[in-house]
């Protein structure tokens, strides 16, 4: 029930933290929250498992790899119109000139960077690496903290750390939820048995569907 609020919580109110570039903390501090709303003893914080899972889907950077797969004229159209914006924003309100320049920077910064074939080899490695581990993990199960493999038992995990919907998961459906809308479905999530199991699982979920 906490998770399925935190999940509501963070959808609804995603645009309040574009700010804040710590997904995981903000996640961590929603949690807090949602606990204490709901005062119940037997509602407990997040696992070190789901902790740790959360920090492995937050190293990876999607920004790359996400405007690798967008068509360059559209790209430099959007970067162009996000560059007049931000230097008439600086025209308008001086005191704030100092952070518009910095994200100016940074967009200029993205740009070179997407030159480079050798960050986009990276980033797309990296998601692989995280795709793959996770769906080595939905092929376990876990009873009373211990693992064991399929060969000791036929059901398999439903969730990412365990049988229970957790904050790792709340954390990594964007990344195939980014997939899905790139249309690259079938390269990263069908060709992975557990997980294509997974995102129609998720997808059904009345929180994922609000």
């Amino acid at each position: 029930m906490v998770v399925k609020l935190i999940y509501s919580v963070c959808l609804s109110s995603f645009s309040s933290f574009v700010e804040v570039y710590n997904a995981l903390e903000i996640y961590r501090y929603i949690e807090r929250i949602a606990v204490v709303s709901v005062n119940n003893d037997s509602i407990a914080f997040s696992s070190d498992d789901v902790i740790q899972w959360m920090h492995k889907i937050q190293e990876w950077n999607p920004k790359f790899f996400t405007l690798s797969h967008v068509p360059e004229k559209y790209r430099q159209a959007v970067s162009k119109f996000f560059r007049r914006v931000l230097i008439a924003r600086m025209a308008e309100s001086p005191d704030l000139a100092s952070s518009y320049h910095r994200k100016l920077k940074e967009a200029y910064h993205t740009e070179e960077k997407l030159r480079d074939p050798e960050v986009v080899r990276r980033s797309k490695e990296h998601l692989i690496r995280l795709l793959d581990e996770i769906e080595d993990s939905l092929s376990k199960t876990y009873i009373a903290g211990e693992e064991f493999s399929m060969a000791d038992r036929l059901s398999k995990t439903a969730y990412i750390a365990g049988e229970e919907f957790s904050m790792a998961d709340v954390m990594f459906i964007p990344v195939l939820a980014r997939l899905a809308l790139l249309n690259l479905e079938d390269e990263y999530i069908n060709s992975r048995p557990n997980m294509a199991k997974y995102w129609s699982l998720v997808q059904q979920r009345p929180s994922y569907k609000k």
